[in-house]
């Protein structure tokens, strides 16, 4: 009788493991994705949704920490004594109310009071809200005893306990009616495209539709099926174009989701799919509700009760890019303080020993393969200079200034691209931004490698996994490039800051080794 679920069980492991198995994929292309052209009726509708918009994740997350310190606020102000002489006063009644705080909003995480229903129905959490609030109450009492500085009087507690709860349930009701304006107005909603058509998809968009506080927002279907087989219009929403064309739209529109209406069992054509979307920053989907194999319940993540089979998910997301970034911005503003004299030092040396500007800026590959200006100190003779980067810095090359040179071998002409990681165009550590144009013999990288493009899935680096693996300097061969990609992938895939760090102290070391810088 077992022997189905086991059956069942095995098929889906089994595709996501050809599915997982895309990732670190760095084959040769037969012949790479090349950008298609967006219909004009689908860039217009990719316009519309050009807007950064909410992450429900976020708003989650900030809400914890907005009601952790209006709990914790509460609780100083009811027993911080009447007058502190020294810092140490603080410390017990701190930690006190940060014990209740933390105690109340762990109870509200496990009663889902922080899930976006919940928030934007507060008339139906507000026992909850009470409860957890309460026994927060409760630990704070007990812990007011415990260090010897209890409440005044039962007047106090009343008045205590009754302000907590008025400013609790005010946030909770001023935090519905926003969650509600920005729903009405698209700012915070998750926009998702139907991968496929035909009756598939439009079950699936009738199943989506019918979630009650539905999150979703459809922003159309493409599918490479003819209007005979996938008809132009299904359940409301237009088919925007091809497989190829959702690639292009998914970067110019800010798309957190592809939901592919395909029945579990077409592998090879999911594989297909897959192989081709993987490369964009955004969460990858199978709709499971009409499928009729049954699996465990952990194997699915749910649109409301609409199940779904997870293949790919959005690499740095949410709190762990709110993270990274501060990371960046903590690091490349101590790197600035300490390396201005060198900066200084090189501007002057460049100005100095040759004409036109210190600085030099090319177009590069950014996040999501959107163009962006990265600086480096200039390290060519102006009039010899090559913006394209068609033609790569080799060893002894003649475009090269002395000074330019030794700020080559020395990676110190990428100093300035602390200012784009402050801008935010970079990351401290990423895969190397490549030019626009570059391309090793005659071919452009994503010829020679199909998963070139995966790399722009995170913010690139002024350093990364690559370049302290000895992958410096001049990418002069097919072997060079995939090794990169390769390495730029695995990066992806295992991020951490602790990744970062390793790879930022091993850095300075690695850039001894000057063999392959030119």
């Amino acid at each position: 009788m077992n022997e189905p679920a086991r059956q069942d069980e095995f098929n889906v492991e089994a595709l996501r493991q050809k599915v997982t198995a895309i990732a670190p994929d760095a084959a040769p292309a037969a012949g790479g994705h090349k950008p298609v052209e967006l219909n004009p009726f689908a860039r217009q509708i990719a316009e519309q949704f050009r807007d950064t918009n909410r992450s429900p994740a976020m708003l989650a997350g900030q809400i914890r920490l907005a009601e952790f310190l209006l709990i914790l606020g509460v609780g100083l102000v009811a027993t911080l004594p009447a007058g502190i002489a020294e810092a140490t006063d603080l410390l017990a009644p701190l930690l006190v109310s940060a014990c209740a705080a933390a105690v109340a909003v762990l109870l509200l995480q496990l009663a889902d009071a922080y899930q976006i229903p919940s928030l934007r129905a507060p008339n139906r959490m507000w026992r909850r809200v009470m409860t957890a609030w309460t026994i927060g109450f409760a630990v704070q009492m007990a812990g007011s005893v415990a260090i010897d500085r209890p409440m005044s009087s039962v007047a106090m507690l009343a008045l205590w306990y009754l302000v907590g709860t008025l400013l609790l349930l005010a946030l909770r009701q001023a935090l519905a009616f926003g969650i509600r304006h920005w729903s009405r107005n698209g700012i915070m909603e998750r926009r998702a495209v139907i991968v496929g058509g035909g009756q598939p998809a439009k079950d699936l968009v009738r199943a989506l539709e019918q979630q009650e506080d539905n999150d979703i927002r459809i922003c159309g279907l493409f599918d490479d099926r003819g209007s005979e087989r996938s008809p132009d219009v299904v359940a409301g929403y237009p088919k925007l174009g091809t497989f190829d064309e959702l690639v292009e739209f998914a970067r110019l529109a800010r798309i957190d989701m592809l939901i592919i209406a395909l029945p579990a069992t077409a592998e090879e054509r999911i594989l297909q799919l897959v192989r081709k979307l993987w490369v964009l920053p955004v969460d990858i989907r199978l709709a499971a509700h009409a499928s009729r194999l049954r699996f465990r319940p952990r194997t699915y993540s749910h649109v409301g009760s609409v199940p779904m089979l997870d293949l790919f998910d959005k690499p740095i997301r949410d709190w762990d890019s709110v993270a990274k970034r501060i990371f960046d911005i903590a690091f490349a503003v101590a790197a600035l303080l300490v390396a201005w004299p060198v900066m200084l030092a090189a501007a002057v040396a460049v100005k100095a020993t040759s004409k036109g500007p210190v600085f030099f800026m090319q177009k590069r590959h950014g996040f999501n393969n959107e163009v962006i200006n990265v600086l480096k100190f200039r390290s060519m003779y102006t009039e010899l200079a090559d913006p394209t980067a068609r033609k790569a810095v080799t060893k002894n090359d003649p475009r090269v200034t002395p000074v330019g040179r030794f700020l080559r071998k020395s990676s110190l002409d990428e100093l300035p691209q602390l200012f784009n990681v402050l801008r935010g165009e970079l990351s401290l550590v990423g895969p190397r931004p490549h030019a626009v144009h570059a391309q090793t013999g005659e071919r452009k990288y994503v010829d020679v490698v199909e998963s070139y493009f995966a790399r722009h899935r995170v913010k690139p680096g002024v350093t990364g996994w690559a370049q302290i693996n000895g992958l410096r300097g001049e990418l002069d061969s097919d072997e060079k490039i995939r090794a990169r990609t390769a390495y730029d992938l695995d990066y992806i895939e295992n991020w951490s800051l602790l990744f970062d760090l390793k790879i930022l102290f091993l850095t300075p070391i690695r850039l001894l080794n000057t063999e392959n810088a030119y």
